[in-house]
């Protein structure tokens, strides 16, 4: 078998272990991010060490990656910004590294086995503490003149610039914390998206209309993402998607739009993601595959 160990970095854990074609994740394993690089490239060096028969490694990274191994833009580890992250770990461990961010890496996890399995052109969007996503055209990944392809969440929502309103700020989990937290008069520190949830169920009329002006600022921009690119399929990512009513209140949401629009007669095709929490390190392993087995790359769709 083709075994790799594969690496998810997040900003709290670093999520790890030895996948194969198989996507078996029964021995994925995790623990706090390194706080520095070279902790980082030291614990990464150590585990290839321990690993019997690797063909190489796998790591999915925030940050927009280039296929150098640069991260450029931002993230929650400013660490990982300047260096060839890609090249530090190939010196450190001898093996062949395939880098890629990680909303791209959940991309091609759908891609290989999910959702997105038999589509050509599909986009996901991972709903979270902002708004990422990627784009797979033609069966493959669409990174972008300046690596950000998929990057949805910096689109405005509104004519006027100076309001700022991208649609991570209003259309995220964070957003509907926030908004729910200045009507009550609270801290967002003391609140989560699943209490808000929890209190809308209980009939709280702030939480239901935060949550229903959440779902609207999604459809408009899943409607404008629709006619932008025209993919045969969105696909939802990220804690949110997990509640079966998500998708089906977008798509209500998108009907209401449709019928204030009648030039419009395409309907977006939403589906949830089938991989959660492993997505990234499937999605790695599967950039790596195709890197390194290029000309045998359609048999792994």
């Amino acid at each position: 078998m083709n075994d790799l160990l594969v690496f998810d970095i997040g900003g709290t854990y670093i999520k790890y272990g030895v996948l194969n074609e198989s996507r078996d994740t029964s021995c994925i394993k995790k623990k706090s991010t390194p706080s520095s690089l070279k902790e980082l490239i030291d614990f990464i060096a150590d585990e290839a060490r321990q690993a019997e028969s690797i063909k190489g490694i796998a790591v999915s990274s925030p940050g927009a990656v280039s296929d150098e191994g640069i991260v450029y833009g931002s993230s929650a580890l400013p660490y990982l910004h300047g260096p060839n992250i890609k090249q530090l770990i190939m010196e450190s461990t001898g093996l062949a590294v395939y880098m890629e961010n990680d909303a791209n890496c959940a991309a091609y996890a759908e891609l290989w086995g999910g959702a997105g399995k038999g589509k050509k052109d599909f986009l996901v969007m991972v709903i979270g503490t902002g708004i990422g996503g990627a784009v797979i055209k033609d069966k493959m990944l669409h990174k972008g003149a300046n690596l950000h392809g998929g990057e949805f969440g910096y689109m405005l929502l509104n004519s006027d610039p100076e309001k700022n309103e991208v649609w991570s700020r209003v259309a995220s989990t964070k957003a509907l914390v926030k908004k729910v937290a200045g009507s009550k008069g609270m801290s967002e520190a003391h609140l989560t998206g699943k209490q808000v949830y929890e209190w809308a169920s209980e009939g709280d009329c702030i939480c239901l209309n935060a949550i229903d002006e959440f779902y609207h600022l999604l459809a408009v921009g899943i409607y404008n993402l629709q006619y932008i690119y025209d993919p045969e399929v969105i696909l939802i990512g990220g804690g949110i998607s997990a509640r079966e009513e998500v998708s089906i209140n977008i798509e209500k949401k998108i009907d209401l739009i449709l019928e204030k629009v009648p030039l419009a007669k395409i309907k977006p095709i939403i589906r949830t993601c089938h991989y959660r929490q492993h997505a990234n390190l499937l999605g790695a392993a599967y950039g790596f595959y195709q890197m390194k087995n290029y000309c045998n790359y359609m048999k792994f769709i």
